[in-house]
């Protein structure tokens, strides 16, 4: 099988093989956590470090494992993976880490980060892994992260509060208050409204995918139309 280029790997991630919107992997932390952007931003940050780490150590030893072995040496990867970002989390942002909870070590068994190592990173050199665990880390955060923003706007009328509980003091004022006098729509932060938002931007997602892909189409279509010929002469 040959190795995909660094551009389809991006596309994949960020768009075509999408965790959450595509593959739909990993939906229980999604729609837990993401009831604001600090809790999304935290989990995204934490299944990257997970995502990056696992595809790197399993790409190391994919021609030493054997395949009666791999699927245990790859979870034992994950699990120490995700305990030194537990370790971090609670030395560097430990109220955030009180928030995530039981979601935190559950990373291990996030299907997007064992799918990866098994589909992608067992079978690729170290490079292509690392771009792998890279794109697909940022295609599922950045869908945490739209799907965390959109969530605390409906349900509270502002934006990234409490983004102190991560980056630290220089955050504390980075609330931005979109209504003052917004009651709030409750639907948006229980969820119920996860389900549906999540389900928007599938939905989203797919209008625009067909919509790319009829323009492609219309695009070939005018390509390869038929060519008129001009016949000289005369016809005794």
């Amino acid at each position: 099988m040959s190795t995909p280029s660094y551009g389809q790997i991006t596309h994949n991630g960020l768009w075509k093989n999408n965790p959450a919107l595509v593959q739909l992997l990993g939906l229980c932390p999604l729609l837990a956590v993401t009831a604001s952007v600090v809790n999304a931003l935290g989990l995204a940050i934490a299944t990257l470090f997970v995502l990056v780490t696992s595809n790197l150590c399993v790409s190391l030893i994919r021609n030493v494992v054997t395949d009666s072995i791999r699927l245990p040496a790859f979870v034992l990867i994950i699990a120490a993976a995700v305990t030194g970002t537990e370790l971090l989390m609670q030395a560097y942002a430990y109220e955030l880490y009180q928030i995530l909870g039981i979601f935190l070590p559950l990373i291990t068994t996030n299907c997007v980060i064992l799918g990866r190592a098994d589909a992608f990173a067992a079978k690729n050199p170290l490079m292509p892994a690392l771009a792998d665990g890279v794109m697909m880390g940022l295609g599922f955060g950045l869908v945490l992260v739209v799907l965390g923003a959109i969530r605390e706007l409906l349900g509270t009328g502002a934006i990234m509060a409490n983004m102190d509980l991560l980056l630290g003091p220089m955050a504390k004022d980075w609330v931005v208050v979109i209504a003052s006098d917004y009651t709030g729509l409750l639907l948006a932060i229980l969820p119920p409204g996860a389900f549906i938002i999540t389900g928007l931007l599938i939905a989203a997602k797919n209008v625009i995918d067909a919509r790319i892909e009829k323009a492609n189409k219309s695009q070939v279509e005018v390509q390869t139309g038929s060519k008129r010929v001009r016949v000289t002469g005369e016809i005794a």
